[in-house]
This record gives C-alpha cells, sequence and structure tokens, in this order.
C-alpha cells in the first residue's frame, strides 16, 4: 500500500448535477474526517464500508457545499485501499474548492491514472483490464462499449492465460524430463513440440486478427471521401455525421480543404475525411486543397470513392481509380435518383465494392453500412472474446508469436531442447507482459500517464 493518500476531481470538468472528489489512501478516511461533518454527527472513521452519510464540507467553519461522502474500506474498494467520494453539487468552482481543502488537510493531488495504477499494483486488475477502463471511457459505440467491457472482466486475460498455460506445461515437461531422467516421465517428440506449436501460433495469429478488427469499432477506421468536384462528397459527409458538416453547393470546387468528422456507421468507427473534389485547377486555394487530397488518399486506411450516377465517367474519375494503389476501396454511386448516364459498368470490373446510393434523400445507406462491416472485417465479429487494445498489445503479441517461430526453426533445425526451451520461455515473457506479470515500472509509468486524471 502507497504512504501516500491522493485526492482528485473524477467527473468530468464542466457544469453538472454531481461533482465527485476521489480520496485513496491509508489516510483517506481520517482527510475526509477533517473536512466532512455528517448531520448525524458520527465521523467517517466510525463507518463501515459501503455506506453513504449526508452531511456538509467545511472549510474554516463555513459551509462550502452539501455533499454525500461514500466510504469504502480496504481492500473493497476500487484501488484497493481506503476510499472517500465526496459527491457534490457538479460546478467547476465548487469541485475545484473541495479539492483544494481536501489537499490542504494532508492529501496529495493524484497523478494521471494513478488510481488505475493503485488498483493494479494492488491486484484488483491486470494490465488489460486496467487499460480498459480508458476504452470504456473513451467508447463511441455500443460495440466499442461491449468490447471494452468484456476486457474489464477477463475476456482477453483468460485468452491469453490459456496460451500460457500452454507454454508453461511444456517448458514444465522439458525441464522435467531433462532433470530427473531416473523418473518414468514421457519423452517428448518433434511431433508433439510441433503440435503445440501450431496450436499456439494459430492461437496468437487469432488475436492479432482480432486487434485489426478491433480497431475499427474501438478506435474507428482513417477514411477518406474522394472523388472530382460536384458527386456529392458533402453531401454524402453531412449524410453520414447526421448534420450539415460541409457546405454543399451546386457550385465546383466549394470544399477546398479537409473536413474532418468522427462518424459511427452501423458499428464502425470510422474518422471521415471530405477533401477537395480531385480536377486541374489554376486556384491556388483550391490546388492546396486538391493536392492535401492527394496525400490522404495514399495514407489512408479506407476510401469511400465517389461517383456520378447521372454523369459520364471523366478523366478525374479514371484517375481516382488508378490513384488509390492497395488502399481497401468501397465506389459509392451516388445521385440515383437521377437519370443514368455513367458506366457503372466500368467501375464493378476495377473496384469489387460497389454501392449504389442517393446522399441526397439517404437511399442506399444501409447497403453502405453493410458493405464497411464487410470490409473492415467487424461483420461477424463478436466483440465479446477479449481483444487486444492499442500498440503496445498489439507488439507484445507479436513478439510472443515470434518467438514461437524461433522455437518452432529452432527445433527443425535440429538445436537442442535447450534453445527451444530458451524462445518458448521468450513467447511466456512477453505474454505476460500484457498482463503486467512481467512489466517494469517504465512500461507502467507509461501506460497510465495516457489516463485521465481522477481515473
Amino acid at each position: 500500500m502507497s504512504e501516500k493518500t491522493i485526492a482528485a476531481i473524477s467527473t468530468a470538468q464542466g457544469q453538472g448535477g454531481i461533482g465527485i472528489i476521489r480520496i485513496s489512501g491509508e489516510d483517506a478516511i481520517k482527510i475526509g474526517d477533517r473536512v466532512f461533518c455528517a448531520v448525524s454527527g458520527k465521523t467517517l472513521s466510525e463507518s463501515q464500508g459501503y455506506r453513504a452519510h449526508y452531511g456538509k464540507v467545511v472549510e474554516d467553519g463555513e459551509m462550502l457545499d452539501e455533499v454525500v461522502a461514500v466510504v469504502y474500506r480496504a481492500p473493497h474498494s476500487y484501488t484497493g485501499e481506503d476510499v472517500v467520494e465526496l459527491c457534490c453539487h457538479g460546478g467547476l468552482y465548487i469541485t475545484r474548492q473541495i479539492l483544494r481543502t481536501v489537499l490542504s488537510q494532508g492529501a496529495v493531488l493524484a497523478e494521471p491514472g494513478e488510481f488505475t495504477k493503485r488498483a493494479f499494483l494492488n491486484e484488483k486488475m491486470d494490465l488489460t483490464e486496467a487499460q480498459a477502463v480508458m476504452d470504456i471511457i473513451s467508447a463511441q459505440s455500443r460495440q466499442a462499449a461491449r468490447a471494452a467491457i468484456s476486457t474489464r472482466t477477463g475476456a482477453l486475460s483468460r485468452r491469453i492465460e490459456s496460451i500460457v498455460d500452454e507454454l508453461v506445461t511444456l517448458v514444465a515437461h522439458f525441464v522435467a524430463w531433462a532433470d530427473y531422467p531416473e523418473e518414468d516421465i514421457p519423452e517428448i517428440t518433434d511431433e508433439a513440440l510441433t503440435r503445440t506449436f501450431s496450436s499456439v501460433k494459430e492461437r496468437i495469429n487469432e488475436l492479432l486478427r482480432d486487434y485489426e478488427k478491433g480497431q475499427a469499432i474501438i478506435r474507428g477506421i482513417d477514411t477518406v471521401i474522394a472523388g472530382r468536384p460536384n458527386v456529392g462528397k458533402s453531401t454524402l459527409m453531412n449524410l453520414l455525421s447526421g448534420y450539415d458538416k460541409s457546405i454543399v453547393t451546386e457550385i465546383p470546387g466549394t470544399t477546398r480543404d479537409v473536413v474532418e468528422e468522427t462518424v459511427i456507421v452501423g458499428d464502425v468507427t470510422l474518422r471521415l475525411s471530405d477533401t477537395a473534389g480531385l480536377r486541374d485547377t489554376d486556384n491556388i486555394v483550391e490546388k492546396i486543397g486538391v493536392d492535401r487530397t492527394r496525400e490522404r488518399l495514399s495514407s489512408c486506411a479506407l476510401v469511400l470513392a465517389v461517383f456520378d450516377f447521372s454523369q459520364e465517367l471523366t478523366d478525374e474519375d479514371i484517375e481516382l481509380l488508378g490513384s488509390v494503389g492497395d488502399v481497401p476501396v468501397i465506389a459509392i454511386i451516388n445521385k440515383t435518383d437521377l437519370t443514368q448516364k455513367l458506366d457503372y459498368k466500368y467501375i464493378e470490373d476495377k473496384i469489387k465494392h460497389v454501392v449504389y446510393i442517393s446522399a441526397k434523400n439517404g437511399s442506399g445507406k444501409d447497403q453502405l453500412e453493410e458493405i464497411i462491416a464487410t470490409v473492415s472485417g467487424t461483420k461477424d465479429f463478436d466483440p465479446s472474446v477479449g481483444i487486444l487494445s492499442g500498440e503496445r498489445q498489439r507488439q507484445a503479441a507479436s513478439k510472443a508469436l515470434s518467438s514461437v517461430i524461433d522455437a518452432e526453426n529452432a527445433l527443425l533445425s535440429g538445436f537442442s531442447y535447450d534453445a527451444v526451451t530458451v524462445c518458448v520461455e521468450d513467447a511466456i515473457d512477453h505474454l505476460l507482459s500484457l498482463t503486467g506479470e512481467n512489466s517494469s515500472d517504465v512500461v507502467l509509468d507509461e501506460m497510465f500517464h495516457t489516463f485521465c486524471v481522477g481515473k
């Protein structure tokens, strides 16, 4: 248990019905008694855990606010320490004044993520569950929230633990067979090792595949809406965002810079960019916008290429079809409410995924949602399985996979079982770093520093 007692505002900064000042540590209840007076006349020190008390916070004999003080006794609290939460009226001035009063009585201001870090250090959760706390807070869709809650309740930890158990059993067999030759321990065969390595590789690869799918749900896909002027890019942007984010006119070149918005399309989050229309222009400002469009096309993760159903293909349309490279593309043939002039068969021959819509009246939006889910890999994805979150976790899983492959190659190359064991132990270490059983203080500090203060 840490010696210092920490405190912070744990609700969002701004006006609200309730604000919460959280105090955690060995002296949390003592400090609570110094600032809180219950109407019952009883002190918080007399309180059992999971009890709420109505009263007021007082500083120098003056009441700052009416509050409800909630007491949690260690180890049955979020952090595993004694915790007091002062629930006051939610406003910037009041919450800050109460926090200052708490700090003046011996608490120190919590660092970003320090409450959750203490929960981890006190074995209330592992690192995957701790990361899920921030994913719950930042979730922008139902599926993102489901994924984060599943991880917070241990789904990912169980997947990792199962793989680690298989590798640990293998190492234990190696050690027992080598160290106790007089015992009747079954000999390890190369065939059995190969089966184990194949099984573990597939399970780690599945973690990595689910990570890529999960990013579309949790973090979102960097998506560019591209096309020549007046094909309906801005109208599509407004349709997906649900309001008039982009200016829509009949004048070509209205959008001259990148307009950005995060939208939820079905269960997929798109970090959407409405870009300037692709065309040659003498206008300096518009040309800068077109150049930025071309830059975005080369760096994004998904292109929504928009074409006009009521106009014939142009050189700009054909340029767009040839400029997307290996980036996943969905061709959106817009303005289907008008008379057809477009050679859409030409587009269908070039692009696998094509959807027909009228962004103006909203028809075809459901089909677009379904195709986005297919392209992103989230159509049949179950977020409750427990998925990796963030680059640190992805790298740890990738390193574990590399170590298993090294072990397999060592076996095939005829190296001793000792060499194979070293590689397997490396894989175990990388997997344990996911849950925090094998993580340095530097890793922990870096991870929790990304959290918000108060959590």
